[in-house]
């Protein structure tokens, strides 16, 4: 086998470990998963896992680490995408519930298993919940500055829409009365009206 062969069978199989740990993770909790169960999952032996992450905890930060990068570029994106402050904060709704609907298995690994993390571990997920807070708190400082929003607090406004959308991953189930579209579509208007905002018709 070649180099570049066995690098890319190292990648697929630290992949599987990541996506069975994923699983596994939002199925049973941290501390009511073990390795063995993420090893059956991947279809690998328990000492395979050891040879691409060092401790169960590493694999959970891994997860959760990448997982809140990827929401902060999503947001990012998505606000730059807008004009006015309405328009970008409507997309970072939509960006932002998209992600927790869709991807709801993980981000109820990213969002909610925190706690069983080293502290070094939750402040480096801690500094990227902040950038994400940062992001929709730019937003609704801007809607207020011109107007468009009536918030008497920033801040605590861009807590609580965060809130509501980290927890769709909590009750959102794509096999109940709603399709994705329906909850993305409700959450990105609720958010504009706690604002203060008219949602699009």
């Amino acid at each position: 086998m070649t180099q570049e062969k066995r690098s890319a069978a190292a990648t697929a199989a630290a992949a599987r470990i990541l996506d069975a740990a994923t699983a596994a993770f939002a199925e049973l909790g941290f501390h009511g998963t073990s390795t063995r169960d993420i090893a059956a999952r991947a279809g690998m032996s328990p000492a395979a896992i050891y040879v691409h992450h060092r401790s169960k905890e590493e694999l959970l930060y891994t997860i959760s680490l990448s997982g809140h990068r990827r929401v902060l570029d999503a947001i990012r994106e998505a606000s730059a995408a807008g004009i006015t402050p309405t328009d970008r904060l409507e997309r970072v709704a939509h960006s932002f519930g998209t992600w927790h609907a869709e991807g709801h298995v993980r981000a109820r690994v990213v969002d909610y298993e925190m706690g069983a993390l080293t502290a070094a571990h939750q402040e480096d997920v801690a500094a990227v919940r902040r950038d994400i807070g940062t992001v929709h708190r730019s937003i609704i400082e801007a809607g207020v500055a011109t107007g468009e929003f009536a918030v008497a607090d920033p801040s605590m406004t861009s807590v609580s829409i965060i809130s509501l959308g980290v927890d769709i991953a909590r009750w959102y189930r794509p096999e109940k009365a709603w399709t994705t579209a329906q909850v993305v579509a409700h959450y990105r208007d609720t958010v504009l009206r706690i604002v203060g905002a008219a949602p699009r018709s």
